[in-house]
């Protein structure tokens, strides 16, 4: 047990899977998840702090809406380090570290929350809380090498699903202090947060393991730079994950900026959309495993842009309960494709060795090797998505007061990717292996 490394790890092997593998897998997906939970609630702490943000503060809603871009900018780009950090130090011990390093911008954000605080301030630390957004990218490469394709689908959705329900449950956090004690408080939801990354880190460390075959690979970085698939699977991630984000850290903010709603108003509404798409998202990942990921992308990009037509009509006409249920409509959807978009991108790279002639065990092999160094890259670009999305609500509301012209944009994108998934995957789809091939897990 030193150290936790287990030197042997075959999970496409189904009597290993049976009497050993399983029973480890689940095991570090647990903890797995508690801490990209609390790295996802860290990383979107400032959608939160932005509502205690009164008067008093002097940032206008410009200014906040920049806030909350620069955790998305630094959550994006520091996916791609993290993605590599699992194979250079173990998935235990990097699981432990990035644990450990959401005390900086708790500690931070505790010490300089309060009016009189300069911007620059302000924008320094909610930098540091993107640290939390780069847990996702380390925590899915490292799940992903665990589980065997036919179960990729289900892990490394209920894996992402249950870290990104972190963004609900810190933004109830923020509602139980400003319904309980007013919006004068912040510095109590960072407090609650301290012992619990303390709780992920230990949890990390006595129960996780690192697994030795996973080896950084920097020509499979290379091939999956290469590859044209890599980037049409971001494009469609920064739609669905990109979204899902965005509209998690600017949806309390456009309903205090847009429909006058007060902080406790914002707060009771804000984590319902999130904690939706969250739970939904291992629903995703389980209908792709069933129905094949390209298809139920597709149907959920439709859905998308229909419920961003509705978002567009409330925003409009002023009608905040038509607006609210397109705008949950949204959450949802974006949680069933994030589950989908993550299914695929595994079963297209197996499905391309096959294609090549190399036999079923290969095959798998060279799946998981050009998929695990895919997704940092894919989640990377993805979690830009919600990077645009925030400049587009700060430059919609600077230019007419709502939001409005940034929908539109959204729904020309929804179709853009609606377009780019019927094109590439179902109408004239590569040679993909058979549902018996995939253990039932068509791309």
């Amino acid at each position: 047990m030193a150290g936790r490394w287990i030197e042997t790890w075959e999970p496409e092997d189904e009597t290993f899977w049976r009497e050993k593998g399983e029973r480890v897998a689940r095991r570090n997906l647990w903890f797995s998840v508690l801490s990209e939970h609390i790295g996802f609630s860290i990383w979107t702490l400032w959608s939160v702090m932005v509502l205690f943000m009164g008067p008093e503060y002097g940032i206008d809603p410009a200014g906040k809406f920049f806030l909350i871009s620069t955790a998305t900018l630094v959550g994006a780009l520091v996916r791609v380090p993290y993605t590599f950090a699992v194979a250079r130090f173990g998935g235990r011990n990097w699981t432990i570290f990035s644990a450990v390093s959401l005390l900086v911008p708790t500690l931070a954000a505790f010490w300089v929350m309060e009016p009189g605080t300069s911007y620059a301030t302000f924008v320094a630390v909610a930098a540091l809380t993107g640290i939390g957004g780069g847990n996702f990218a380390s925590s899915m490469t490292n799940i992903n090498a665990f589980f065997p394709l036919r179960k990729k689908g289900w892990a490394l959705g209920l894996n992402a699903g249950g870290g990104n329900i972190g963004v609900p449950v810190v933004q109830l956090v923020g509602l139980l202090v400003i319904g309980t004690l007013g919006a004068s408080h912040p510095r109590i939801v960072l407090g609650v947060y301290i012992p619990l990354i303390v709780l992920a880190a230990v949890c990390a460390a006595l129960y996780m393991d690192n697994l030795r075959p996973v080896k950084n690979d920097t020509g499979a970085a290379l091939e999956a730079v290469r590859d044209p698939h890599t980037w049409i699977m971001a494009a469609l991630y920064i739609g669905t994950f990109g979204s899902f984000i965005g509209y998690s850290f600017a949806f309390g903010l456009v309903l205090q900026t847009q429909f006058g709603r007060t902080p406790l108003q914002a707060a009771s509404l804000t984590f319902i959309g999130p904690l939706l798409g969250s739970l939904i998202r291992p629903v995703g990942g389980r209908l792709a495993d069933r129905y094949g990921g390209a298809r139920i992308t597709l149907a959920t990009f439709a859905a998308m842009a229909a419920a961003t037509g509705v978002v567009i009509h409330a925003s409009g006409n002023a009608s905040l309960p038509v607006f609210l249920t397109g705008f949950t409509a949204l959450f949802v959807l974006t949680g069933l494709g994030n589950g989908s978009t993550y299914k695929m991108i595994p079963g297209i790279f197996h499905a391309k060795a096959l294609a090549r002639g190399l036999d079923a065990e290969t095959a798998a092999a060279h799946g998981r090797r050009l998929s695990g160094a895919a997704m940092g890259l894919i989640g990377a670009v993805g979690a830009l998505g919600g990077l645009a999305i925030n400049l587009a609500f700060r430059q919609s509301f600077q230019a007419s007061g709502t939001g409005t012209a940034a929908f539109w944009s959204f729904l020309a994108f929804y179709g853009v990717c609606f377009t780019l998934t019927w094109a590439v995957y179902l109408r004239r789809p590569a040679p993909v292996p058979t549902r018996a091939q995939l253990g039932y897990a068509e791309v």
